[in-house]
């Protein structure tokens, strides 16, 4: 008979992470970071909005932000496993190679920071604020992303029979040699381990929904909201680095990550109470461009009367004097002139009549 645990365990991963159309190689690795970073654009813009910025500014920050947090997302991953590339048996040309998966999130978040401060100095508006707008967006991403390891079969945790333990199936190519990454199962279960990208994943999206309801609640600005991104996000990080055991590089027997998931974690705790309370003014996050079209605006409006405005005005006002005197010549003046005329005719006779009766 079957029991409950035979019918829950266990997650089976993927057959492959790699579909190719033509020449060409879909990497669901890369797929998942890309929707990611849609989806935190998009709802990165709409936050930012709603706090009182313009619309599309998200969009033009990523453009810095993006390509510097790839780049030091890489760098920490290479830098913290580079025995693996710069080893006795590594291959330094797969550093560059980003779509194999490999990217360290606290590099993405260092070097993506510097993006978004140059970008946000070009615009002239606060860092800090538009940290607090995209904070959730970016850990929503960073849950996306999570399904790419999933897809790649990595960053899993120590071997359990827990029900919902992960299967790790044995993957070749089309010769029969063994590619986890980019081969196709055969069936073969290697082991059964924790799903610490899972465990993570969930950890990421409560908080983010953690994030929206402080927000909506406190109305946290002045980067506030993104330390107690970080701070969440490393606490949860800081637990699933003890359940791992894939190779890292340690120090005093202690895995980097756990090392720096617990020193980002204090530093972003103590901005979070040390910085300015409240939210910014909406009026300081409309960039330089903006406040100049405005400025310009007004003092249009407010632009001394010219020659030319004054010579309209003198025929504005000679229009209205002939106006005037058109309606002196109306019907209505004559019939007036009319009745003082026969007024008048009329007095005269009475005249005549007296001068008459005078007479002997």
């Amino acid at each position: 008979m079957t029991s409950t645990v035979d019918l829950l365990a266990y997650i089976p991963s993927p057959p492959q992470g790699v579909w190719y159309v033509g020449p060409v190689a879909l990497r669901a690795y890369a797929l998942f970071i890309i929707l990611g970073i849609i989806v935190a654009i998009v709802w990165g813009d709409r936050r930012w909005v709603a706090r009182g910025g313009e619309k599309g500014t998200v969009l033009d920050i990523a453009i810095w932000a993006v390509p510097f947090g790839l780049i030091g997302g890489r760098l920490y991953h290479v830098l913290t496993d580079w025995p693996a590339y710069f080893g006795e048996n590594g291959t330094p040309l797969d550093a560059l190679k980003v779509w194999q998966g490999g990217l360290g999130i606290w590099g993405a978040v260092f070097l993506g920071g510097i993006g978004a401060w140059i970008g946000c100095r070009r615009r002239g508006i606060p860092v800090s604020a538009l940290g607090d707008a995209i904070a959730p967006g970016i850990l929503l991403a960073q849950a996306i992303g999570r399904i790419g390891n999933y897809f790649n079969q990595e960053l899993y945790g120590r071997e359990t029979t827990v029900p919902w333990g992960l299967e790790i199936f044995e993957r070749v190519n089309s010769s029969g040699q063994l590619d986890q990454l980019a081969g196709v199962s055969n069936g073969e279960v290697i082991r059964v381990v924790h799903p610490t990208f899972l465990y993570e994943a969930v950890w990421n999206v409560l908080i983010v929904i953690l994030l929206v309801l402080v927000d909506r609640r406190f109305k946290i600005g002045h980067g506030r909201l993104f330390a107690l991104y970080v701070a969440g996000y490393c606490l949860g990080r800081f637990v699933v680095e003890l359940m791992r055991d894939d190779f890292a590089y340690e120090i005093a027997g202690i895995r980097v990550n756990t090392f720096t998931s617990g020193i980002v974690f204090f530093a972003a705790l103590a901005y979070f109470f040390l910085a300015k309370k409240g939210r910014e003014d909406p009026a300081d996050l409309k960039s330089k461009n903006y406040v100049a079209a405005v400025s310009a605006g007004e003092a249009g409006a407010a632009t001394p009367v010219t020659e030319s405005d004054s010579a309209k005005t003198d025929a504005k006002a000679g229009a209205k004097a002939d106006a005037k005197a058109a309606e002196s010549d109306s019907p209505q003046s004559d019939s007036g002139e009319a009745s003082a005329s026969t007024a008048a005719s009329d007095e005269s006779s009475d005249a005549v009549k007296l001068s008459k009766k005078d007479k002997p």
